[in-house]
């Protein structure tokens, strides 16, 4: 959601518009009407249809023969530059696939994009469970993923308190974490354990562990590493996972100090 506030006093107007469109477009995969676009977008039809036309021109949108439109290629181009941006040198990617090839599960990377939790790289892996939602530019959710408990435990208090005071603490399942309190208590425990854990947080029956990778004053350069499996297999090689997890975390540490 934007922040009125923080609206920059030279913002072009026009650009902002087509931003919105396009995002209205994307939001809608069974395609609008420009006339349902310039509803959504509290936009004038005639202003709605000059951006959708240069939207449509560059490729950002694609009018159908019914005459609604939806996201264009040029969309998944910018995805794709996005993916590839976010996993950094490819011998970290090659570390990730041999991980999920190697254990079965599913690993992801994280960090601080924009002061946000994001997930930034994904190799599936056969034996964890299909997570749809966590694909490269997920950024919900940080207090109920191990993902997200690894690096918001490398803030101070008082900035956990505002980032979770800012994001919400959403209830995904029964077993999410949704005050403070036990939040702390929680990222304590993984302290300890050597380990940030989640069991049903997130999502019923699945499981997600995680460590740090590349820690550093700068928190935009702070990476963790995660792998997701069966709560059921979790209960029962909770060290095994670790140690994995740590294995895995130097050879993507390694992968991005060779890069630096």
């Amino acid at each position: 959601m934007r922040d009125p506030l923080a609206e920059p006093s030279d913002l072009i107007r026009s650009v902002s518009r087509a931003l919105r469109v396009l995002e209205s477009v994307g939001r809608a995969p069974k395609g609008l009407t420009v006339k349902q676009i310039a509803r959504r977008c509290e936009l004038t039809v005639a202003t709605t249809y000059h951006l959708v036309r240069t939207l449509a021109y560059e490729g950002y949108v694609i009018r159908r023969e019914d005459g609604t439109y939806i996201v264009g290629l040029e969309v998944a181009d910018r995805y794709r530059e996005l993916v590839t941006a976010f996993r950094g040198p490819p011998a970290v990617g090659e570390t990730l696939r041999r991980a999920a090839l190697d254990t079965g599960y599913s690993h992801y990377l994280g960090r601080f994009v924009g002061g946000q939790v994001a997930l930034t790289a994904v190799a599936e892996g056969h034996r964890s469970p299909y997570l749809e939602d966590l694909v490269p530019g997920f950024d919900e959710g940080a207090h109920a993923t191990a993902l997200g408990k690894s690096l918001l435990a490398t803030l101070t208090a008082d900035q956990r308190h505002r980032y979770l005071r800012e994001y919400g603490m959403r209830p995904f399942t029964t077993a999410t974490l949704t005050t403070t309190e036990t939040f702390e208590a929680d990222l304590a425990a993984g302290d300890r354990r050597g380990m940030q854990l989640e069991m049903g947080q997130f999502r019923q029956g699945v499981a997600c562990a995680a460590v740090l990778v590349a820690p550093d004053k700068d928190m935009e350069r702070r990476v963790v590493l995660a792998c997701a499996l069966p709560a059921s297999e979790m209960m029962t090689s909770a060290r095994v996972v670790r140690a994995k997890l740590l294995t895995v975390a130097r050879s993507v540490a390694d992968g991005i100090a060779a890069d630096a």
